[in-house]
């Protein structure tokens, strides 16, 4: 683990409310206009940082790293290298960038891309997706809508970090546009189900963790190993269209409903970046089964908020969220995803289910903030939402911040198109 000192400075000019401090230095894949090849990189305050130009300067010769590693367009063999070879690579980027070591400095026009000028591409190659359903709030939310308040929560909730598999395919980069779905649904007192377009388009505020080691058939994973084999996090949107999954749900789970799209964040920001953020999570009770207790804080204060942007322009919060209210954590989701012996993959990601917090403020989907639409949210330009318009760019964001340290996470943003002909 390499956690960069709070103290740290750049050479590079970074905005005070940057999201990529030196304290940071992210991966992602990106392009350029004048070089279309896909290549992986770093950021730091508003620039793109070319690794494989550094790469090319024989930077981290030493540190035997193939050259190859650099020009692809995933993270899946950097991150492969394992989280030793990855923290002492981290270390060197931030040591070639700290104020005391300007050697490189006249030639950083070579590495570094304003990022307005760049395309970010999607960051790892997904080969398998698993949506958790893991805060309190949201799933105690959802059984009072649609069950009964007084047993909101089903009987296995509190004993097991609740997943599917999900579509890996559909998930894409913050930036690509969406359709509207189409599929099933059954209207209220209607006989038979009807063919359509979703008139309950939401979005689900949710944190992904990526997959950065691979484990054989029959393995299993610990929830003290788990944090080995997780090598970051990725702001996610989860899309839902949430009256044809109503209508498909039962009894084998969401299938058209979710699978049309998931955006995901370009880029993933390492545990060890995150470290200073760790914060103990929700008390447990009743208390776990042995193979899900862990040991020290495993839950992180990370900050979300989601905006809309109507087609006009006009903008509104609709929910400000934390992490750190998960009632299951990522070491533990691990430890249940693998307890059968189901294999991981570098590259799968791990979403964690809606992020909703105490307070109607901090529910983390439409479904909850205008509560299966007797609540609108009313619209800066004088319309409302109950669930998302077409026309409508949904924005998520999110950052740490303590001890006058900030980390952010980009954004994972998309706008929905009406459906495609």
């Amino acid at each position: 683990m390499y956690i960069v000192p709070n103290e740290l400075k750049s050479w590079v000019e970074v905005p005070s409310n940057s999201d990529f401090p030196i304290q940071n230095i992210p991966f992602g894949v990106f392009k350029t206009e004048s070089n279309p090849s896909p290549r992986i990189c770093s950021a730091i305050g508003n620039y793109v940082i070319d690794l494989a130009i550094l790469s090319d300067m024989s930077l981290f010769d030493d540190l035997d790293i193939s050259p190859e590693v650099f020009r692809t367009d995933s993270l899946n063999p950097l991150m492969a290298l394992g989280k030793a070879k990855n923290s002492a690579f981290r270390k060197r980027i931030v040591e070639l960038l700290s104020e005391s070591n300007v050697q490189h400095k006249e030639q950083s026009w070579h590495f570094l891309h304003p990022m307005e000028k760049v395309e970010m591409l999607l960051p790892v190659k997904i080969g398998d997706y698993t949506d958790f359903y893991s805060s309190m709030e949201h799933a105690r939310n959802v059984g009072t809508m649609f069950r009964d308040p007084d047993n909101a929560l089903l009987p296995n909730w509190k004993h097991i970090p609740v997943g599917y598999h999900g579509r890996a395919s559909s998930i894409i980069v913050s930036g690509q546009d969406i359709h509207r779905p189409c599929g099933q649904t059954m209207p209220l007192d209607a006989d038979a189900p009807v063919y359509g377009p979703t008139a309950r388009l939401d979005f689900e505020l949710e944190m992904a963790f990526v997959i950065g080691q691979s484990t054989d058939l029959g393995d299993t994973v610990s929830t003290e190993q788990a944090e080995d084999y997780i090598f970051g996090l990725s702001l996610f949107n989860d899309w839902s269209a949430r009256d044809i999954q109503k209508w498909e749900y039962v009894p084998l789970g969401p299938f058209l409903g979710k699978s049309f799209a998931s955006t995901m964040a370009p880029w993933i920001i390492t545990l060890d970046a995150l470290e200073p953020f760790r914060v103990a999570g929700p008390v447990q009770d009743p208390p776990v089964l042995p193979y899900l207790e862990y040991p020290g804080d495993k839950n992180y204060d990370i900050s979300l908020n989601v905006e809309i942007e109507t087609e006009s322009g006009d903008k509104k919060s609709v929910c400000a969220s934390n992490f750190k209210y998960m009632y299951w954590n990522m070491s533990q989701q691990l430890a249940h995803h693998t307890v059968n012996g189901c294999n991981i993959n570098v590259g799968d990601v791990c979403a964690s289910g809606t992020i909703s917090g105490p307070e109607p403020g901090s529910f983390g989907s439409m479904l909850e903030i205008a509560w299966k639409g007797t609540k609108p949210v009313q619209m800066p330009d004088g319309t409302e939402r109950k669930f998302i318009h077409d026309g409508d760019t949904v924005r998520m964001t999110g950052h740490c911040e303590k001890d006058g340290l900030r980390i952010g996470f980009g954004e994972a943003t998309a706008k929905v198109l009406p459906v495609k002909k």
